[in-house]
């Protein structure tokens, strides 16, 4: 047996010390339950119209895409407006299979590895009579989802947002809330990430208008659900401020590549920024979107204005004081990359809705398929076509160099 001799006080202390300040942070860093995405992951949508409508937006997804953009990540949105953790939205489908065997097929042939699931909006309007029923659904929700081997983060409700008071919405958020503790307490038993948007939403709402019909989030609504997820995922987020400081010979930074190639005599400084990720194009609605921008600081220019150009189209003009404090960068190259993938995004969304929920289901997919089920050939063609969005969308999805160019204004 080899000897073993215990380090000496000093350094028992010095470890202890060690252990104390960067254990903690170790640990953080190295957390199983850390939330991430790897090659061929298959992310789900799973829940009521938070999921459905979303869809129509792509902002969950392309938040996902752009923070992973290193992976080969495919979504399927499995949004189901008025479902519940039964499935019973989809009884239009007609018996066989019943609601809940929909339900459960519908899962299964999307084959996820990672399954967010949002209910207990519908439900909550059962109120506390209905706890138990929901809160054994949500659990074979996520034994279902286990057994294919898939790890679920779960979504608390959303609130009412009405200024009619004659729609009593204390009352009915008092309902949704006492869900979202439902859901928490189940996420927290099963070892599930739980992510609290009904507070953020609530919150939101009242600086941008981003619900609809009380209950339905706009375009604008997912921009900030998509900012509540990174942020509740812990993936970056932050925004980046870029320096630049005019001087002779030639301008210096710090943190930014500077050209010195330009042969236009009016460009006063030239220089090339990377994102670490495409940003989320704003939403056109919407006349307050936060301070999430990434932001260029110009120092030592002289009184007067300057404009910005990227690819010879103008990004921003502001006074050389703006400058100095930092001007915030919200359109540009970047931007058209990232609403090309979010269109792309909505494009193979809309193909694969109508593919897995087609027109006269019954007739094609359904007890009455003998009829019409010859056009099931038809659907899975057009797996081609969302086959090949996802590859586009994968291989347009990382941050290409920008080369701006700083001009003063005439």
């Amino acid at each position: 047996m080899s000897n073993f001799r215990l380090p000496g006080p000093p350094v028992c202390v010095f470890l202890l010390l060690l252990t104390l300040v960067y254990g903690p942070t170790i640990a953080q860093n190295k957390s199983p339950n850390a939330f991430t995405l790897k090659d061929g992951d298959r992310v789900v949508f799973l829940g009521n119209s938070i999921f459905e409508n979303e869809f129509q937006h792509g902002y969950l997804e392309l938040a996902l895409t752009t923070r992973f953009a290193d992976k080969g990540i495919t979504f399927r949105n499995l949004g189901w407006t008025g479902d519940n953790v039964w499935g019973e939205a989809r009884s239009t489908y007609t018996n066989p299979p019943t609601p809940y065997e929909h339900l459960m097929e519908d899962i299964t042939k999307a084959a996820p590895t990672v399954v967010f699931l949002a209910y207990g909006g519908v439900e909550a309007q059962e109120g506390q009579a209905g706890v138990g029923h929901f809160k054994d659904g949500l659990n074979k929700l996520i034994d279902k989802i286990e057994s294919l081997g898939a790890k679920t983060v779960l979504l608390s409700t959303i609130p009412v947002v009405s200024a009619d008071t004659s729609q009593h919405i204390d009352a009915r958020n008092a309902e949704l809330e006492l869900y979202s503790k439902v859901i928490a307490d189940v996420a927290s038993q099963r070892g599930k990430q739980f992510i609290d948007i009904y507070n953020p939403v609530l919150n939101t709402s009242k600086k941008a208008d981003i619900i609809e019909n009380t209950v339905h989030l706009n375009e604008t609504g997912y921009y900030y659900l998509a900012d509540v997820l990174e942020k509740a995922l812990g993936l970056p987020s932050e925004r980046t401020t870029s320096t630049i400081t005019i001087a002779k010979p030639t301008p210096y930074s710090s943190n930014v590549k500077i050209l010195t190639d330009s042969k236009d005599n009016n460009v006063i400084a030239r220089f090339v920024a990377s994102d670490k990720y495409l940003p989320l194009p704003f939403p056109q609605a919407s006349s307050w979107v936060g301070s999430d921008a990434n932001v260029v600081r110009i120092i030592g220019l002289k009184k007067g204005y300057y404009t910005l150009t990227a690819a010879n189209e103008q990004v921003v003009t502001a006074s050389a004081k703006e400058w100095e404090k930092g001007v915030e960068i919200k359109q540009g190259p970047q931007f058209e990359q990232s609403a090309r993938i979010r269109e792309m995004v909505i494009r193979k969304n809309e193909l694969h809705f109508f593919q897995y929920r087609p027109l006269n289901q019954t007739y094609i997919v359904g007890f009455r398929r003998y009829e019409q089920g010859r056009h099931v050939k038809g659907l899975e063609e057009q797996n081609i076509l969302i086959k090949w969005l996802e590859g586009q969308i994968i291989l347009n999805s990382e941050p290409k160099e920008v080369v701006y160019e700083l001009r003063k204004l005439d």
